[in-house]
C-alpha cells in the first residue's frame, strides 16, 4: 500500500509539471486549502497543534466549558500520554486530526517522503484513538499542489491552516478582532491555558462561539 500510494504522488506530481490541461485544471480534485471557513453562523473555529505539553488547566477549561476543538496531533508528542488526548475526544469535544509525524516542511519532501510523514502519521493516529484523520495541518502552514497531491493520497479531505496565532511565542502577541469563519491557532505549550482563555475571550467579545471544523467545512461546501 505504501508503494503504490508513492507511485500514486510520484505521477500526479508529473502531471503537475507536465499538464497538459494547465496548472488551473492539474488542481481540479485536490484537497483545499482553508485559512477561513466561509459562513454565515457567528462562529469561530479552535484548533491545537503539536501535543508536546499536556497541561491539566488546558484540558479542563476544554472539557468544563464544552469547547469544540480540532486537536492537530504529532503522533509521538501523543504518544508518551495518549489518555490525556483520549479524555479530550471522549468526554469533550474534541476530534484529533493530522500535523504528520516529525513536522518538516512538506515543501522540502519527495514523494516518498510527503508519504512517510502524512500517511505514516494518519496510520498512528488512527491505531492509538480510532479513528483516521481527515483535515490535515501542513506544518509552519507550508503548502503547494505537491503536498496537496501527496495529501490526497493519504485520503486527506482538507489542509487547514489558520486565520490568527495566539500562541504565546516568547511575548503575548496583540489580540486580534475574530470574525465569523476564522480559524485560531493554539499550540501544546505550557502557555496553552492563558491563550486559550485569551483566544476564547476575544470570540465572546466578537460576538461568537467555537464550533465543530469539520460540520462546516461540509456545510459551506468546502469538502
Amino acid at each position: 500500500m505504501w508503494r503504490s500510494r508513492v507511485v500514486v504522488a510520484a505521477l500526479a506530481s508529473l502531471s503537475l509539471v507536465l499538464g497538459a490541461g494547465g496548472s488551473a485544471q492539474a488542481r481540479v480534485g485536490l484537497p483545499p486549502i482553508v485559512s477561513y471557513v466561509p459562513t454565515s453562523e457567528q462562529v469561530v473555529f479552535i484548533t491545537i497543534d503539536d501535543g508536546w505539553s499536556h497541561d491539566p488547566e488546558a484540558a479542563r477549561m476544554l472539557l468544563d466549558r464544552r469547547v469544540p476543538v480540532s486537536l492537530f496531533l504529532l503522533p509521538g508528542a501523543a504518544s508518551y500520554d495518549t489518555g490525556y488526548f483520549t479524555r479530550l475526544a471522549e468526554e469533550g469535544r474534541a476530534s484529533v486530526e493530522n500535523h504528520t509525524v516529525s513536522h518538516p516542511d512538506l515543501t522540502t519532501l519527495d514523494a516518498a517522503g510527503k508519504d512517510a510523514e502524512v500517511c505514516g502519521a494518519g496510520e498512528r493516529l488512527q491505531a492509538a484513538f480510532g479513528r483516521t484523520p481527515k483535515l490535515l495541518r501542513p506544518p509552519y502552514g507550508a503548502v503547494n499542489d505537491e503536498v496537496r497531491l501527496a495529501a490526497k493520497a493519504c485520503g486527506v479531505k482538507a489542509l487547514i491552516t489558520w486565520t490568527h496565532d495566539f500562541t504565546t511565542w516568547g511575548e503575548t502577541p496583540p489580540t486580534p478582532r475574530l470574525k465569523a469563519g476564522d480559524i485560531v491557532l493554539l499550540h501544546f505549550t505550557p502557555t496553552l491555558a492563558a491563550d486559550l482563555r485569551r483566544a476564547l475571550d476575544a470570540a465572546r467579545a466578537a460576538g461568537l462561539k467555537p464550533a465543530a471544523l469539520m460540520p462546516h467545512l461540509k456545510a459551506a461546501g468546502v469538502l
